[in-house]
């Protein structure tokens, strides 16, 4: 769960140094444009980034940002399903990542793992006296 995380975290980090690189570099139609998007990927690619380090060490608010992260690749996925060319595998496999991630950031497992309370279950109290 984690490894996805990082994952997609990396290849947005990865994109928008691409992105910078050829807007600085290459002969983009517009280099604010292309330097702008590139920054964006890259600070958007920071935020999985940091959900995967917190969910590796079982930090509770770190679901959290994974669950936005997946959800906010779901609209993406689809986007490149209905598009052309090498962007249907790419958004197959977007589809796949994000929807195997959700689910493991439902499971009961990692809910229990990550110490987040279940709504109407009552706080653990220390009965030692």
């Amino acid at each position: 769960m984690a490894g996805l995380n990082a994952l997609e975290g990396a290849a947005l980090v990865i994109g928008g140094i691409y992105m910078l690189v050829m807007g600085l570099l290459g002969r983009p139609d517009s280099p604010q444009q292309a330097e702008m998007g590139g920054l964006t990927l890259v600070a958007l690619g920071l935020i999985p980034l940091f959900a995967a380090r917190g969910l590796l060490r079982r930090r509770s608010w770190s679901r959290g940002p994974a669950l936005i992260t997946q959800i906010i690749a779901l609209p993406v996925a689809w986007t490149l399903l209905r598009s052309q060319g090498v962007l249907i595998p790419a958004g197959i496999v977007l589809a796949a990542v994000s929807l195997t991630a959700l689910y493991q950031l439902a499971r009961p497992t990692t809910i229990d793992a990550l110490g987040i309370r279940r709504p109407g279950s009552a706080p653990e109290t220390d009965t030692e006296a």
